[in-house]
């Protein structure tokens, strides 16, 4: 009993729970997304609301793009609208969508690489399997065969070995013994040719595991994992590895953050906010908006409202949902 109030003390749990906040709460649809199931959903019904949208037949267009439908992006002809171009993402299957992205970042030259690496390293394993076999119809090659032509050294092993798909699940315990053992391999490994090590460890240990082997690193070694990788590695790989550190972290605060540079330049770059808002909005876009307003001071919603213009704005609006107070 608590000699202040008379109440019983809460539980380690109920006290853990109280400080949660809606990132890490599940919506009543059962995700973090922000799209739920649309009962009503009729694809002829859909389509036609479409057409009479690019027609301007009284249908207004963020209706009609506003309302995606039991997590299925419907395809029509709107390819010849010049005003719906930037809204075409989101009438792509995800498969489509990933790969849309994923050709020009391969074929690409600097940051551009980092896109690479954020879709084979956020995407869930059969989220990326349906990308990888979009992009092998499309361009009649394998993602894989690309990488090798387009990339080099450790940042192509570490792209293939994301493009493999075989990162561990996490099954609910922590390996305390391997954590050390990865931490003591990621500490020995400083000679040349011995990046095969930091390749292995950050694309096959689950994120749960890695930040245990983060946290064993800093103590064995007095600096963090971010800096031994800055001091290590240089130019796209650098990037790449960065990239995947704060994913392992935080990935909702790695695409907040990514979503704010976005908005943050002279014109805001309208490629990365529809990659992102469209590729995280049936997992955790709940979870990216409550980051972004804890770390801004404002939120994600006022954000794309001041930045954005244009036709996509609404588009994008929607997508994002909601204000976060």
């Amino acid at each position: 009993m608590s000699a202040s109030s008379g109440k019983p003390a809460p539980t380690l749990t109920q006290e853990i729970l109280s400080h949660l906040g809606l990132a890490s709460k599940t919506a009543a649809w059962g995700t973090l997304g922000v799209l739920r199931t649309f009962l009503s959903f009729s694809v002829d019904k859909d389509v036609q609301r479409l057409l009479r949208a690019i027609a301007g037949q009284g249908e207004p267009r963020p209706s009609a793009l506003g309302e995606p439908a039991n997590g299925r992006r419907m395809r029509t002809p709107l390819r010849e609208e010049q005003g719906l171009t930037a809204s075409l993402p989101l009438t792509a299957p995800e498969g489509g969508l990933g790969r849309g992205f994923l050709e020009p970042a391969l074929s690409a030259s600097g940051s551009a690489k980092e896109v690479a690496t954020e879709i084979l390293a956020t995407r869930a394993p059969a989220r990326l399997q349906e990308c990888l076999a979009v992009y092998k119809r499309d361009f009649q090659v394998e993602a894989e065969e690309d990488i090798k032509s387009e990339t080099s050294g450790t940042l192509r092993d570490l792209l293939l070995a994301l493009a493999k798909g075989g990162r561990e699940s996490y099954s609910g315990v922590i390996d305390y013994n391997l954590a050390e053992q990865d931490a003591q391999a990621l500490q020995q490994d400083q000679g040349p040719h011995s990046e095969g090590t930091w390749v292995r460890i950050f694309t096959q240990r689950n994120p749960e595991h890695l930040i245990r082997v983060f946290e064993q690193y800093h103590q064995g070694t007095g600096q963090g994992l971010e800096d031994a990788v800055r001091s290590r590695f240089h130019g796209d790989t650098q990037v790449a590895l960065l990239s995947l550190a704060s994913v392992v972290r935080n990935t909702p605060l790695y695409f907040a953050e990514k979503l704010h540079q976005a908005l943050q330049e002279a014109e805001p770059n309208y490629q990365a906010l529809t990659r992102i808002l469209i590729s995280r909005s049936e997992t955790d876009l709940l979870s990216i908006r409550a980051e972004f307003k804890k770390k801004f001071g404002k939120s994600l919603y006022s954000s794309l409202q001041d930045a954005v213009k244009g036709d996509c704005r609404p588009a994008l609006l929607a997508l994002c949902r909601a204000e976060d107070m």
